[in-house]
Parts: C-alpha cells; structure tokens; sequence
C-alpha cells in the first residue's frame, strides 16, 4: 500500500517513484503536484495499491448544458478528450470558449479556468452563466468566489496556488501561451488537475518556451486556421500592405540615430538579428553608458520610422474611402494613439482607459454611434471587439501573435462582409523589417 498526499503545490508519498525526490524536511518522497497523473498511472501499470488523498474536489454543480457545437468544434474536442489533456488552437472568434465549456459539461468534475485578464474572467463569467445556466466563482478583480466552476486570472491563481491546487479535476488555461512564461507555468506544476485544456489563437513564444506545453498542459492536440474558416463560420478577408516614404526630415534623423546604433554594434563586434540580441544588448546598456546611448538611438529612429507623418497622410487618405466601414486603427504605443484620435478627433482605447469609458466606446462602436476608434495593444488580446470589417496597422511589434491576434479582431462574421487588414508600413526601415518577421511563417 502507497500512502499518497497533496501539501501546499506539492505530491507527498512514502515510496519512491517517477518524478519525486527525497525531502529530508518532510521526511518523505515529494514532487509537484502536476505529477499526480502520472504517478497514478505508474502504480496502477505497477499493480501498487495507492491510498490516494491528493484530490479535495470542490463539489460540482447541476448545470444545463445549452451549447451545440460547429464540426470543427467538435473534432477538437474529440482529440482533446482522447487524452483529456493537450492544447487546442483557433483563430479569433472561432469559439474557443464554447469548446472550453462544452468539456466543463462532458467532465462534469470541479473546473478552474485560468485567464490572463479581467476582461476574460468577465467574459468567460458571462458565457457560463448563459451556456450552462450556473454562476460561475471568481477570483481576481476584487472577487473572491470559490466554486465548483471558478474563473481566476493567471496572477490570483499564482497567489492562491497552494490552497486550491487539488480543488479541481479540470483545468483551463485561456490564452494558454502565457502559461509557459517562467513565472505562471509554477502554475501548472502546482495544480494536480489530472484533466488539461489549453486554448489559443497563437501558441508560439519568442522566447521559445513553447517547448514547455507539452509538460505543462500537453500537446498541441489541434488546429485550424483562419483560411480554413473565412467564408463560412469567419468573413473573408483580404491583406493588404502600403509603403510609404519617410519625410526629407524625418529620414535625417532616422539616419542619424541608427548611425550612432551603427558605430556602436561596428564597434563591440555585435549585431541585431533576433530577439536574444536585442535582450543581450538591453543587459549590455545596464552597466555601459555607451550601450545605454545606443539603445536610445535605436528607440529614437524606431518611433520615427513607426509614427511617420507620411503614415498620418495615407491613414487621411485611407479614412475619406471607408466612410460607411468600421475601422479599428492599431498603433505600436500609447502616444502615437493619442496622436490620432486628436488629428482625426476619434476615441482612443488604450491601457490608460477607464474601464467603463472603454466599454463606452466599444458599445457605441458596435451600435454605429462610433466609425472609427483607434486603440495601441489593449485590444489585441482578450477583449471581445464588436464587428469591425477594416483593421488599419499602424504600428507594431515583430511577433505573429499580435499580427494574428489583429486580423482576428475583424474577422467576426456578417452577411456578405469581407473584412480588410491594411498594414501601413515606412520603406526602408526597420518598421519595414518588423512587418516582415510578424508575417513570417505564419499559418493564415
């Protein structure tokens, strides 16, 4: 017999097996409380009895399951159930959501669903209440509702870790691309949910912890793209890019500050061809003056080639044809949406936005009331943007996930729409470099 326990994110057991070590503090053989799973599995193919007290379930409660599923749907779920662990990927606005509660009705086992916003834990609130007729716990954003369905964000969870990492049977991990960071995947080891779902538009990291998944949440299990979806569950889009120059003015100073980046790099031997680089040389300008000049020089002719005037012009041009369109405009930072919604006199979203003024704004967006709105990062992720049919990008980061995640804003579907990603891009620049790796080898 193999007496088996749950301490505080951990696994405690008195015989060794796969995964656990000696604590000489606990007298015993521990490990992280993921490896619940696994362990049960190794007894059992070991014909070890197990006394199992890991597992504390928070009673789940009567629902009315209301959701029908799309084909598509349904195939990710089947993969995803044939192990009950492992990572789906779709697009914006394909219904994420409701496979996650379609697996909460088949489990019928306590669930903690895990996301990366306030926004999400509210959406995701919502949809529970009105998808299985239950209310949904909450922990984060002031709430602190424990129940047989609770919707946490990524950083209450890792706050409350240890006093309910064996009250679930599911987990799922919204946006589950955040899970891998070095800070929250903690969170999945000290969870001992034997039942994982991980769901995303955009699973690859930068960083590539990605590689993580499969110990954290499980394998990507499935995936569709948006191609495969436009025309009938998602619009039809078109891509379109528009280069412009850079003012006589603006392109002597660009030249400038990238001459002192220059001199720098030629100097030190070094150079800039991914994303380690540029962290090495941010650690670099920590303790050099010299690198510190450099870096600054680098952010100087990044905002000049980003927020150009020329950009300002062809966004006039742009806005005079799409009159009768909603237009969400993207910009790379705060200041320069600032910027736009004085010139054009629109409303800006950004993380400065008071919530109830940001859901102003989207509401009279989505009635009409409200064209055009321009917003920096905010809406790329976990905020549910009404039916815009033309995103313009002005300004960005180099990774496919945001170029993703902002096609995805305008691809809800209506009737007849073909909605439009326009990238406006300064030529011969490094903003023309940062539209080319955001758009290299993604799967659209």
């Amino acid at each position: 017999m193999v007496y088996l326990s749950y301490f505080k994110g951990l696994l405690i057991c008195d015989v060794s097996a796969p995964g656990l070590s000696w604590s000489e503090e606990l007298k015993a053989y521990i490990g992280p409380a993921s490896k619940y799973r696994d362990l049960i599995f190794y007894f059992k193919r070991s014909n070890v009895e197990v006394q199992d007290k890991v597992l504390d379930l928070l009673p789940f409660p009567i629902i009315d399951d209301k959701i029908q599923l799309r084909k598509y749907q349904e195939d990710a779920l089947l993969k995803w159930f044939r192990t009950r662990q492992g990572i789906i990927v779709l697009p914006t606005g394909a219904g994420k959501t409701v496979i996650g509660l379609k697996a909460i009705a088949l489990i019928k086992q306590a669930t903690l669903i895990v996301v990366p916003t306030l926004d999400l834990l509210q959406q995701w609130y919502e949809s529970i209440k009105k998808l299985l007729n239950v209310e949904a716990g909450r922990i984060g954003g002031g709430f602190d509702e424990i129940k047989g369905i609770t919707v946490a964000t990524y950083d209450s969870t890792y706050t409350r870790l240890e006093s309910i990492g064996n009250k679930f049977a599911l987990v799922i991990f919204d946006e589950v691309h955040h899970l891998a960071s070095e800070g929250y995947s903690i969170i999945a080891q000290g969870l001992a949910s034997p039942y994982r779902l991980g769901l995303t538009a955009t699973p690859e990291r930068s960083d590539g912890r990605h590689s993580l998944y499969p110990s954290l949440v499980g394998p990507i299990v499935y995936t569709i793209t948006f191609s495969e979806l436009a025309g009938k569950f998602l619009s039809n889009f078109t891509i379109q890019r528009i280069y412009v120059e850079l003012t006589e003015e603006e392109r002597k100073k660009y030249e400038y500050y990238r001459g002192i980046l220059k001199k720098f790099l030629d100097k030190k031997g070094l150079q800039l061809r991914s994303l380690q680089d540029f962290r090495n040389l941010i650690k670099l300008a920590s303790r050099d003056k010299e690198a510190r000049e450099a870096l600054l020089a680098w952010h100087e002719a990044l905002k000049i080639a980003v927020n150009s005037r020329a950009k300002v012009e062809k966004l006039r041009e742009l806005l005079s044809k799409l009159k009768d369109d909603k237009v969400i405009i993207f910009t790379r930072n705060t200041s320069m949406a600032y910027d736009i919604s004085r010139t054009f006199l629109i409303p800006a979203i950004t993380y400065k936005t008071p919530k109830n003024e940001r859901l102003e704004i989207l509401e009279k967006f989505k009635e009409g009331e409200y064209k055009v709105i321009v917003t920096s990062s905010v809406l790329d992720e976990g905020v549910d943007v009404p039916d815009a049919s033309v995103g313009i990008v002005l300004g960005g980061y180099g990774t496919q996930r945001q170029f993703v995640q902002r096609l995805g804003r305008i691809l809800r579907k209506k009737e007849n729409k073909i909605a439009r990603l326009i990238e406006i891009v300064s030529k011969g620049t490094s903003d023309y470099n940062l539209s080319k790796r955001r758009r290299q080898n993604v799967a659209i």
